[in-house]
């Protein structure tokens, strides 16, 4: 996974400036938030790897009850990879869309053990992966499909590895956008490797997690998609969006 540093298109000063300002929204909105945050997650990188996947475009609290679930009717992983599907659907029905997340989840596990010696062998642990530099180590994940860059993040970082990749969420994207750091139309998951590389190569995963938690709070707490609060905005002075946003409400 490359990393992008500044390009023709994206001259010297301007990306020092973007390094500048990724920094300024780490302090501001980690002191306004209260960071350092604990990590939410002790899970073994599979478990969270299964989790991550379960989350897609579903509210926390319905993904960690099918997580549950799932652990309840299913004692191990390959006990879930090795299950009739239809069995595996209804232990997902708290989740949205179980109906392809079973087959989905089944065939990542499928996948796994099939590259760690043989498909009717239980799934290897993904330990392995803190031995890897972390671009291969996404890269390894995100080469099993159905698995995109925020879920690559999500494992290495939230689970008991304690990697630094950093992932990007909605609300993360959200106020990226609109302090600058990334462009209009930039994605979420190109977004990744942008966002990554405005922060310093030296960070811990404490350091990640709490950038990554501070900017999700921040969408989730004041940057709003719908009428963002940006009167009381910490960071209303350097965000080109909320200013705007005020000077036409001004009119």
């Amino acid at each position: 996974m490359p990393t992008p540093r500044a390009t023709p298109a994206l001259a010297a000063a301007d990306f020092a400036a973007l390094q500048e300002l990724a920094l300024l929204a780490h302090h501001r909105l980690c002191a306004e938030y209260g960071a350092p945050f604990l990590f939410f997650s002790t899970k073994d990188p599979l478990s969270e790897l299964i989790s991550a996947l379960l989350s897609h475009r579903t509210k926390n609290a319905d993904s960690h009850r099918a997580y549950q679930q799932l652990r309840a009717t299913f004692p191990t992983w390959e006990d879930v990879r090795d299950a009739p599907t239809l069995d595996v659907q209804r232990a997902l029905s708290a989740c949205t869309w179980p109906e392809q997340k079973a087959p989905r989840i089944q065939e990542v596990l499928r996948e796994i053990s099939r590259r760690c010696g043989d498909e009717n062998l239980p799934p290897c642990s993904l330990d392995f992966l803190a031995e890897r530099p972390i671009p291969e180590a996404r890269a390894w994940l995100e080469s099993i499909t159905g698995v995109g860059p925020k879920t690559s993040a999500a494992t290495l970082l939230f689970s008991n590895l304690r990697l630094p990749a950093m992932p990007v969420d909605s609300h993360h994207h959200r106020v990226a956008q609109r302090l600058g750091l990334i462009g209009p139309k930039v994605g979420e998951g190109p977004a990744h490797a942008l966002l990554a590389a405005l922060l310093p190569p030296g960070w811990t995963a404490q350091q990640v997690y709490d950038h990554h938690e501070a900017l999700m709070y921040h969408g989730q707490k004041c940057c709003y998609f719908h009428n963002p609060a940006c009167q009381r905005c910490v960071m209303l002075d350097v965000c080109p969006a909320g200013q705007t946003k005020l000077k036409s409400e001004e009119k």
